[in-house]
């Protein structure tokens, strides 16, 4: 799917990623870019209509 990144886009956003975990163990950092990458390109309803009065 288009908004996961490719081995190329990967191979350039690793090297600046924290290699050490402090507290929580952390999952699979390509995972959750990819998640935040794909939630960018999809976003909610506008506050306005989410707290629009009935």
């Amino acid at each position: 799917m288009r908004y996961e990144l490719t081995d190329f886009e990967w191979s350039i956003i690793c090297p600046v990623l924290p290699a050490k975990a402090r507290g929580v163990p952390r999952v699979d950092d390509r995972r959750v870019l990819n998640g935040i990458f794909w939630v960018s390109r999809f976003p909610a309803m506008p506050p306005s209509e989410v707290f629009a009065a009935r």
